[in-house]
């Protein structure tokens, strides 16, 4: 899995990493068990703070998607606790998006669509 980071962005760095490794997980790139990149090899491929990445990691292993351990490093969780609920904080953000779409025209024909692209199966 490639992680781009967007410089540019008002999101940042840390969170568009864990964000993208969210949906790797999500979109099977990154499977069940699979070795993450050490903090500091991650860090150094994308030009950034090793700190950025441990952030990522740190928040990644509280949300419980990864564990770490000093030994084996960073990797996907066997099996990720399921809570049947969207948080509140998503659901704003969410929200946020829809309103944008409305506002600019978007047939919520196109919203459903793509909700349905996004989650598969």
């Amino acid at each position: 899995m490639i992680i781009k980071i967007d410089e540019l962005s008002d999101i940042p760095i840390y969170l568009q990493i864990r964000n993208q490794i969210v949906m790797g997980i999500s979109g099977g790139e990154l499977a069940a068990g699979e070795q993450l990149p050490t903090v500091r090899a991650l860090a150094l491929e994308m030009g950034i703070n090793t700190m950025t990445v441990s952030k990522a990691y740190q928040l990644l292993k509280t949300e419980g998607y990864i564990m770490t351990d000093r030994k084996n490093g960073a990797r996907v969780r066997m099996e990720i606790q399921k809570h049947a609920s969207i948080p509140e904080a998503n659901k704003t953000e969410l929200r946020r998006i829809v309103s944008e779409a409305r506002i600019s025209g978007v047939p919520k024909s196109e919203i459903m669509a793509l909700v349905e692209q996004y989650y598969g199966n």
